[in-house]
């Protein structure tokens, strides 16, 4: 599949706090791609935990270059990041790009050494249609099972304003992107809540127009609780869907604390209930 996360990483990349690769391929197609950015400083007394991230774009649109600054604030903070390009409708349609994040995350697990990470601590993050994503890999095992691995070995999920529960479909896209009115009712994450899952982190916008917070965050953080998953669920008043990302670039973490609950998860050993 290309050439190894080490020759990517010899001077490919490199910016005042990570080094990176860009355009690693993960698999065979084009846009199973995905970039590295790797903490110039790694620490000597133990390996980065890793955040694969997943971006949004109602699974017709996006890029990965448009997301580098989750990179960036990740790497800036000490946690090795992978942003990854997935395949989009209407060239695939569900469940392909589900197949091409569990291929991604196949590419962590195989490289998080090589890289210098901690390969049991191994995050899926996402925000919008890449929190759904990441969550229907954390949450229904065949996506990860197609590739070897399992929700369990995930450190955890973190997602960021996703749709957990949205039929019956009406956004014209999205139709197209599951095949509606024929979409299967195990499309939706809050179908795969009955077992206790990987950590979870969830937050969402009090006024976002686009996911009902209510709906989709909260209702799924409420089911993964009382499945006994180790969840937490952050609702940040005023805020809107695009800010819950936009916020965790570097000159506009004002807007909200995003970036600090993601690093406080990822960093600590267990999430508050």
């Amino acid at each position: 599949m290309g050439c190894s996360a080490t020759s990517a990483l010899n001077g490919v990349v490199a910016r005042d706090t990570y080094t990176g690769g860009v355009g690693l391929p993960y698999g065979p197609e084009s846009r199973q791609r995905l970039d590295i950015f790797r903490p110039v400083n790694l620490p000597s007394d133990g390996k980065p935990p890793i955040v694969l991230f997943f971006y949004g774009g109602n699974w017709t649109r996006g890029d990965r270059a448009a997301y580098r600054f989750v990179g960036e604030a990740l790497a800036a903070n000490g946690v090795i990041a992978l942003v990854a390009d997935y395949r989009l409708s209407p060239s695939v349609r569900y469940p392909e790009f589900l197949r091409d994040c569990a291929l991604a995350t196949q590419w962590a697990f195989a490289h998080a050494a090589e890289l210098g990470g901690d390969p049991s601590r191994i995050y899926l993050m996402g925000h919008s249609a890449g929190a759904y994503n990441a969550a229907m890999l954390a949450l229904d095992p065949r996506w990860l099972k197609d590739v070897g691995l399992a929700s369990s070995q995930l450190a955890g999920l973190i997602g960021l304003a996703g749709p957990y529960d949205f039929l019956p479909i009406g956004d014209p896209e999205v139709q197209v992107a599951f095949g509606w009115p024929a979409t299967p009712k195990d499309s939706q994450p809050i179908a795969h809540t009955a077992a206790k899952a990987p950590r979870t982190l969830l937050i969402a916008g009090s006024e976002d127009k686009v996911v009902n917070p209510q709906r989709s965050t909260v209702q799924l953080g409420r089911l993964l609780a009382n499945a006994g998953t180790d969840v937490q669920v952050q609702v940040i008043d005023g805020k809107g869907h695009a800010t819950i990302a936009a916020a965790l670039a570097r000159p506009l973490n004002w807007l909200a604390p995003v970036l600090s609950a993601v690093l406080g998860f990822v960093r600590q050993g267990s999430a508050t209930t």
